[in-house]
């Protein structure tokens, strides 16, 4: 019978079976359990993905805290009137909420909030408006909420009960009409003082009624979580210590938490707090692992022998969220809604921290947690120098970004792993590099890395996508599993595979094996560019040479960007012949310029930096615009010069001068890759050629339903024949079901416009007994659920 391409080809025959490849599943072999919490969730609050995203509250910074400016707020008001608006610190809504709104009146003004790019107001929906007010002397007037759409008024409606002292006032608002860019706007009309402060929009309607964005709940509940860690990520370090996630400060009533810069360029207000997470996590029915700051941030490290506060905060998060009431952090649980436990298991110190401090740190958490708490599950780092060993970490947490091949290349990677070690955590990895915006081809690298995990879950105890979610209009991490807008979502290619592999995860694995054809890895190419990370710099004299001293580039910028196209959120500007990025406070700032054809070349510039914690990144082999090969000159805070490509290649101590120019040379043939800064040779390098599996596979059995699982991946660019036996199976149903993912092309890619343009479909299949052949589409997942017969 022949079908689709979606769905391959599958052949029952009596006869020997001739295939490009094989997949046997031990199915009478039983071996270890699959870790009940393998597939889990990371939620970071980057991308607007808390506020303005998650957390329904339209009103963008609703406290005034912001800054000494009412940002978001555009205050008008006709030409003759005196009517103005200021921020005002003499009278403050509490200690911990400092700014308030002063609205001076003569006559009619109006204060318009669009929040998050936009309100989304629908039809029949109410919405509950709530803010502090007080009327300051002399004050005789009148203040009219209305949500706008457009030109049209959806809701409006009197605010009452101003006085001389501050106090809430509410209003239910129902809109008439539907509109996903909209506003609140607060009409003033008369004389005197207002004072606002905590001005809240949020709808009636949220997820489980718990405060959470509907739409985006549901589309995190359905990855079916076993874990959710929080709150980050670099949110965790903070640029520095001063704005690094303290959870103390985001727990109790709203107006007494501390709103907080963060890391990824906007003022976190902290609705989702430390409880709300652990709140979230109970609502998904999954654990929560909370990743709590070491005593370390992106450029400080607290002196040894003040650690005592950090390690505390340690000991109070979770007395916090397993204490008794009668406990002090218990109580304060029990106070914002929650007697019950919440039953914090897991813990991890620090994000991405390594190196001797961290190494110094860790055991001043150890000790003192496990003193008082010797059932929580520590998280140790593995990063720079490796993870601690004294004492030895029950788990560690190991990250990964790459390309589509290296995680093909990496899907045995645990295969021989050591047994006796901690357990694995891979608590971040995805497909960042050549995979677009996030296409199939990303997706299918990290199913093929996957299978990998699963069959070794029993050392691989749990495993996280990230970043999860990302408003689409202030996208700060290139790939990101769940993308919105004020009223849309949609998920990446990789949100299925995600999505797969959790609801299809069985619960003891079945010994497999794969036999199938090998290609090696495309030869580098790609173009040039020049970039900065939080730093501001000048290029100049850009040059790039064919081996034969055939000029392929050559920019003078006497006029313009003469080609070269910016990436990122960077201030580029020509002057002089001088290519100049003046924002030193953006990261993956960049230019680029080249065809993505050229494979061997030497590229010559001259740099300068003009102010800024780093130095230069100097591209190369730019396959895309998300790709991330260069030569990172003065990098992690100006201490090292390491070629970035897959990995840090060659790191050496070292700076770059402000104010210096710098000559630098690069020159690429084939896997070799030879870099000069002032004409001496720094990096001479030479990259390894890696070889990819075309066919990846993992087998588990669920043992309440008794279906046998086989996931299968087939990298490759054409549908590959598979003869799939399952060696010692008992007798199976005559029907099982397959779920496949697969698109026309591997670049394609999942928008707000086609949100399911890549997305897997399922259909009944045939199981003709316990050997047969399947032909799985190229660039595929294909999840088969077989059910033992009756």
């Amino acid at each position: 019978m022949k079908t689709s391409l979606m769905t391959g080809l599958l052949l029952a025959s009596t006869l020997p079976l001739l295939a490009a490849a094989k997949i046997s599943v031990q199915a009478d072999k039983p071996g270890h359990p699959v870790s009940p919490a393998l597939w889990g969730i990371f939620f970071e609050d980057i991308n607007l993905s808390a506020d303005g995203g998650i957390h329904p509250e339209l009103v963008r910074n609703l406290s005034f805290e912001d800054s000494d400016q009412p940002e978001n707020w555009n205050f008008t008001s006709p030409p003759s009137s005196k009517s103005a608006c200021a921020i005002d610190t003499s009278r403050p809504l509490n200690p911990l909420n400092r700014r308030s709104l002063r609205v001076s009146l003569d006559g009619t003004a109006a204060l318009i909030n669009e929040g998050y790019y936009g309100m989304n107001f629908v039809r029949g929906e109410s919405y509950a408006l709530k803010l502090a007010a007080r009327a300051g002397d002399a004050f005789n007037g009148r203040v009219t909420a209305r949500l706008v759409g457009g030109s049209e008024v959806l809701a409006s409606g009197d605010i009452q009960g101003i006085d001389g002292q501050w106090k809430y006032c509410t209003l239910d608002l129902t809109a008439t009409g539907s509109h996903a860019k909209a506003s609140l706007q607060l009409a003033f009309e008369g004389q005197g003082t207002l004072f606002l402060d905590m001005i809240s929009l949020l709808p009636r309607k949220t997820w489980k009624d718990r405060g959470l964005r509907p739409d985006l709940a549901e589309a995190m509940a359905s990855l079916k979580p076993a874990f959710l860690r929080f709150p980050g990520g670099c949110w965790v370090e903070g640029d520095d210590l001063a704005r690094m996630y303290n959870w103390k400060k985001t727990v109790g009533r709203r107006d007494v938490r501390t709103p907080l810069y963060n890391i990824w360029g906007y003022h976190a207000t902290h609705a989702i707090g430390y409880h709300e997470y652990l709140q979230m996590a109970e609502d998904l029915g999954a654990e929560p692992l909370f990743c709590i700051n070491v005593g370390m941030s992106h450029r400080e490290i607290v002196p040894l022998d003040k650690m005592d506060q950090w390690v505390q905060d340690a000991l109070d998060a979770i007395e916090y969220a397993n204490g008794p009431t009668n406990s002090l952090w218990g109580g304060l649980r029990a106070r914002n809604g929650h007697p019950a436990p919440f039953g914090l298991k897991y813990l991890e110190i620090g994000n991405e921290n390594g190196g001797p401090a961290y190494r110094e740190r860790w055991p001043l958490f150890v000790h003192a947690i496990k003193a008082k708490y010797p059932d929580i599950q520590l998280v140790a780092n593995h990063w720079e120098g490796g993870y601690p060993r004294n004492p030895m970490p029950e788990i560690v947490d190991e990250h990964y970004y790459d390309t589509p091949e290296w995680f093909m290349q990496h899907a045995n990677k645990y295969d021989a792993y050591d047994r006796n070690g901690p357990k694995i955590f891979v608590g971040e990895y995805a497909v960042t590099r050549n995979t677009g915006l996030g296409n199939l081809r990303g997706a299918i690298g990290e199913a093929a890395f996957m299978t990998g995990l699963e069959r070794n879950s029993d050392v691989v105890v749990m495993a996280a996508y990230a970043p999860l979610f990302c408003n689409a209009n202030h996208k700060r991490w290139p790939v990101n599993l769940i993308n919105f807008d004020s009223s849309r979502w949609f998920g990446i290619p990789s949100y299925y595979v995600q999505k797969l592999f959790a609801e299809h995860r069985g619960s003891v694995t079945l010994p497999t094996s794969v036999e199938s054809a090998t290609s090696q890895e495309p030869l580098p190419s790609g173009g040039v560019g020049v970039g900065t990370w939080n730093t501001s710099a000048e290029f100049k004299e850009i040059k790039v040479t064919a081996p034969d001293g055939k000029i392929l580039l050559q920019s003078d910028f006497s006029r313009d960007l003469d080609g070269w196209r910016p990436l990122g959120a960077g201030r580029w500007s020509v002057q002089d012949g001088v290519l100049k990025q003046s924002a030193a406070d953006r990261d993956f700032v960049r230019a680029v310029a080249g065809d993505r054809s050229w494979t061997d070349y030497t590229f010559e510039l001259k740099a300068r930096k003009l102010a800024g914690r780093e130095g230069f990144l100097v591209l190369f082999h730019n396959g895309d615009d998300e790709d991330r090969t260069w030569w990172n000159l003065g990098g992690w805070e100006n201490q090292r010069h390491g070629v970035e490509m897959g990995g840090t290649h060659g790191a050496k101590s070292g700076s770059i001068e402000t104010g210096r120019w710098y000559d630098i040379k690069i020159e690429v043939r084939g896997l070799a890759v030879k870099c000069w800064l002032d004409g001496q040779v720094v990096h001479d390098l030479k990259r390894e050629r890696r070889t990819i599996h075309n066919l990846f596979a993992s087998a588990t059995r669920d043992e309440k339903s008794g279906d046998l699982i086989l996931k299968v991946v087939n990298s490759a660019p054409s549908p590959l024949e598979t003869q799939v036996d399952l060696l010692g199976s008992p007798r199976l149903a005559s029907q099982g079901t397959a779920v496949v993912l697969t698109s026309a092309n591997p670049k394609d890619e999942n928008t707000l416009d086609e949100p399911t343009k890549v997305a897997p479909k399922t259909e009944t299949m045939t199981i003709p007994g316990s050997r047969w052949t399947r032909a799985f589409p190229g660039n595929s997942l294909t999840v088969l659920r077989l059910p033992a017969a009756n």
